[in-house]
């Protein structure tokens, strides 16, 4: 962060300064404690949150021009963070470490105590690399969006060629867009391990891959630093299979292709078999990061598909998935667990623990008992995960429970975890309890939008009723948190989750009837988000069903 040394001129330049703060601090942590491999977190958090909201309509470009006050609250967002450090992040990678540090402490010096503009940076970055810095990173900063790679492969005996082609990544899966970038890209193959880099600076391009042999498995954009999605030809993904079963590649190259494919199946560019054979291929998977997205990516498939017939073999095979691990890691802490082990182990038991998995219930379920009548407590690390499957598959009686220890208990962190899960369950009074407590002088003002997200999580009637709920006490919301970040997630939470355009229309009439001027993008993302879960449920979801059909879950 340049504090008062350099200070931006204007707000427009706000992503600067906050998205080099939220870079560097990775670049720092990476720095001293190698063995945290920071970055893959990095990949699965900033970075994947910046491509998910940028593929929007409705998102902006990391530049905006700022005009009344209450504009400056929406663009403090993931695009100004997140998309704003991963484009830090990929041109630091492109120039080179001291390239990059000599560039910056020029900027440093040439502006200091005074106001500077994005330009100004660029500028020092081209002096002291020779590269076409601004030309590039205007590309990136003054529009909306990222691109798509399309890659395509064609060989001889003696060479590997890679044909790509870029066009806009939309989530819509739109194709019309005449948008381009220039593209620093970067290259793996089996054979070679050394990134070959690449400037695509047109619409197509080609790589004559050094060192490749035919039939290689190619990877393009190791460890997920190019701000892009990429789609590989049918062969060039088959290939990869291997290559992630075997843990070819890096953790972050495993997240990443998954990801990938599942933001091409979200928007239409690839089908949900195809990702649902991907994730097949990492059955010997035991990275938290990469089980963490897979594992967050079946829960928007869920959300998507838990009011169809298919959705019991749907949890059938996320216990597949998942139950071998648990056995592997285990309920118990270890000396010898790392940073990640704790936060793996309460993921599975929580995962589980919603699927239906019997064994992990009555664990739970035996757990919660002793914890209650004073025997031996569930350890902080998995109780959260406890609380939530004793609750999801619970009644009355667990509620009531889960009640006492949340009024018997001083600590904001115990209370917080009781009162995110309370409203999961399967019974519509107790969501509806639920509702009314997190308006209640029991819950914090700052929390209540948390405990309304747990109610919203309780499938699709669990949504339905959130909903409802949100329109009816309308006026306390806005006069609460009017202008402020909790109102724009409290829309969100509420509304971005609908898979059906019946709600489409229930949510755009509301909005336009009840206006909320600092949460305006945050309607018009969820309207769009609802539109595109709509389409994706129409487009693949018989197809889904098909395919769980096809394999006996």
């Amino acid at each position: 962060w340049f504090g008062n040394l350099v200070t931006m001129q204007w707000w427009t330049h706000l992503w600067l300064n906050e998205g080099f703060a939220s870079w560097i601090e990775y670049l720092c942590v990476d720095h001293c404690f190698p063995s945290w491999d920071i970055w893959l977190q990095y990949v699965n958090m900033d970075f994947s949150r910046a491509l998910e909201l940028d593929a929007l309509d409705n998102s902006h470009p990391i530049e905006v021009p700022v005009g009344h006050p209450e504009e400056v609250d929406e663009i403090f967002d993931a695009i100004s963070y997140c998309k704003g450090n991963s484009v830090i992040r990929m041109l630091h990678n492109w120039l080179g470490a001291e390239k990059f540090r000599k560039g910056l402490a020029l900027y440093l010096k040439r502006h200091q105590y005074k106001n500077a503009l994005t330009e100004h940076l660029w500028a020092a970055l081209e002096e002291s690399s020779g590269q076409p810095v601004n030309k590039v990173m205007s590309t990136w900063t003054g529009q909306i969006g990222y691109p798509m790679l399309t890659v395509e492969v064609v060989e001889t005996s003696d060479s590997v060629t890679l044909n790509l082609k870029q066009q806009k990544f939309c989530a819509n899966g739109d194709n019309s867009s005449d948008q381009q970038w220039l593209v620093p890209v970067t290259v793996v193959t089996q054979s070679r391990d050394t990134p070959q880099t690449y400037l695509l600076d047109g619409r197509e391009g080609q790589i004559v891959l050094e060192g490749a042999r035919p039939g290689d498995w190619v990877k393009v954009n190791p460890n997920q630093i190019g701000l892009f999605r990429v789609k590989y030809s049918d062969d060039l993904l088959k290939r990869l299979l291997p290559a992630v079963k075997n843990q070819a590649l890096s953790s972050a190259d495993r997240l990443g292709i998954q990801q990938d494919l599942f933001a091409l199946a979200k928007a239409g560019y690839s089908s949900t078999a195809n990702l649902l054979t991907l994730m097949g291929s990492y059955s010997n998977e035991r990275n938290y990061v990469v089980l963490s997205s897979i594992n967050t990516n079946l829960s928007d498939l869920g959300g998507l598909f838990n009011h169809l017939p298919c959705y019991q073999q749907f949890k059938a095979m996320r216990r597949q998935i998942f139950s071998k691990i648990l056995t592997e890691v285990g309920w118990e802490n270890k000396e010898t667990d790392g940073h990640t082990d704790a936060l793996l182990r309460s993921m599975l038991i929580g995962t589980l623990g919603h699927s239906g998995d019997t064994e992990v219930i009555e664990k739970c379920n035996e757990m919660f008992k002793q914890h209650i009548s004073g025997g031996k407590q569930i350890p902080a690390d998995i109780r959260g995960s406890v609380y939530s499957t004793v609750r999801a598959n619970g009644g009355n009686d667990e509620y009531q429970d889960l009640l006492t220890l949340f009024n018997k208990t001083d600590l904001h962190e115990e209370r917080d975890r009781i009162q995110r899960v309370l409203g999961c369950g399967p019974d519509a009074d107790l969501r509806a309890k639920t509702l009314d407590f997190s308006l209640s002088d029991a819950v914090r003002s700052n929390d209540t939008p948390f405990v309304i997200g747990g109610v919203a999580k309780a499938g699709w009637e669990g949504r339905d009723q959130t909903w409802a709920f949100v329109k009816n006490k309308y006026p306390i919301f806005l006069e609460r948190y009017s202008g402020g970040f909790l109102f724009q997630r409290l829309v969100q939470t509420t509304c971005a989750s609908f898979v059906d355009m019946e709600k489409y229309k229930d949510v755009e009439k509301f909005f336009s009837e009840n206006k909320a001027p600092s949460a305006e993008r945050a309607i018009k993302q969820s309207l769009e988000s609802i539109k595109l879960r709509a389409g994706w449920l129409e487009r693949d979801g018989e197809a889904v069903a098909q395919w769980f059909k096809d394999r006996g879950f």
